[in-house]
């Protein structure tokens, strides 16, 4: 971040601390739509809820984050709470894989938006960059499970891969700066 003012570079890992905890909010939401449908007997459930458990880790590192550094959330919480729920029952609705699609979608973006965000932090901010290097590995790890249980071979795949990358995009932007 050089070239930059000292408040601008506290506000740009201000929004990075506020849309990761956002993302890790709303991974966990899709995690529990999935589960909601598919039960916990479902081949798919355990790994489901093993990602699950990693994302919790993911989000008590930023709500901590949140806390320490005094970074304002973003106010858009509730809508992430019934957005990703939805997202994740819906897609396990239409089938364990297309379950698979959704996280292999999502991890697609996060991977993309950590690697940004690492970029951008540079040795500015070894604490976060520690943290999103950790949390890149295990969605990256994510998105490899979502692969091998067949979620490229949901019927319509890149269409629905396409649209909730889209949704990311959009969400990751909004919660940037609300």
């Amino acid at each position: 971040m050089s070239g930059w003012k000292p408040g601008d570079a506290k506000r740009a890992t201000d929004s990075m601390i506020r849309v990761d905890q956002a993302g890790e909010y709303g991974a966990i939401r899709i995690y529990a739509g999935q589960l909601a449908v598919l039960g916990d007997r479902h081949p798919a459930s355990r790994s489901i809820h093993h990602m699950a458990q990693q994302e919790e880790r993911h989000r008590a590192f930023f709500d901590k984050m949140i806390v320490e550094r005094r970074v304002r959330p973003t106010v858009l919480q509730p809508i992430w709470k019934v957005a990703g729920f939805a997202l994740g029952a819906v897609t396990a609705a239409i089938s364990p894989r297309a379950a698979m699609a959704c996280t292999a979608a999502v991890e697609t973006e996060i991977d993309k938006h950590y690697e940004e965000q690492l970029v951008q932090l540079g040795a500015s901010d070894p604490e976060l960059s520690a943290a999103i290097l950790d949390f890149q590995a295990e969605e990256l790890e994510h998105k490899a499970t979502a692969i091998a249980a067949g979620a490229e071979e949901t019927p319509g795949y890149p269409v629905l891969s396409a649209a909730i990358r889209l949704g990311c995009k959009v969400a990751i932007a909004t919660a940037k700066r609300i």
